[in-house]
This record gives C-alpha cells, sequence and structure tokens, in this order.
C-alpha cells in the first residue's frame, strides 16, 4: 500500500518561510504546523489547506506526494 507525504518543509525552504511567518498568516498553531512539516498527521482541512496554499503561493500539488508501496 503506497502512502501520502507531505511536502510542506520543502516549499517552505523555497520560499524562505519560517514556521512562525506561516502559522502567524494561517492561523493555525506551530505545534499543529509543525506536526504537518513532520508529517506526523493523518488528515487535513481543506480551509486549511487552502490558507497555506494562498500563503505559499503554491498549489495542493505542490504540497503533496504519492509513494508507492
Amino acid at each position: 500500500m503506497g502512502r501520502i507525504i507531505l511536502r510542506l518543509d520543502r516549499v517552505m525552504a523555497d520560499r524562505k518561510v519560517s514556521l512562525k511567518e506561516l502559522s502567524d498568516q494561517v492561523g493555525i498553531t506551530n505545534v499543529n504546523l509543525s506536526k504537518m512539516k513532520t508529517g506526523k498527521i493523518s488528515a487535513i482541512r481543506f480551509s486549511t489547506l487552502e490558507a497555506i496554499c494562498e500563503a505559499l503561493d503554491c498549489q495542493p500539488g505542490d504540497l503533496f506526494e504519492y509513494e508507492k508501496g
């Protein structure tokens, strides 16, 4: 079985955006954003995804990758 990998850390690094900056822009806690960044989440709300894409000027496909099992 495959898995979805969240590449938030890579997109943040490409855009030189810190965890604190993104947290402030998106309106979620540093702790929850850190969990996303490290891939320790099992779900994400569309409203959160939209806010992250808006803040990072990216598409949802930039944040996710599918890895075959």
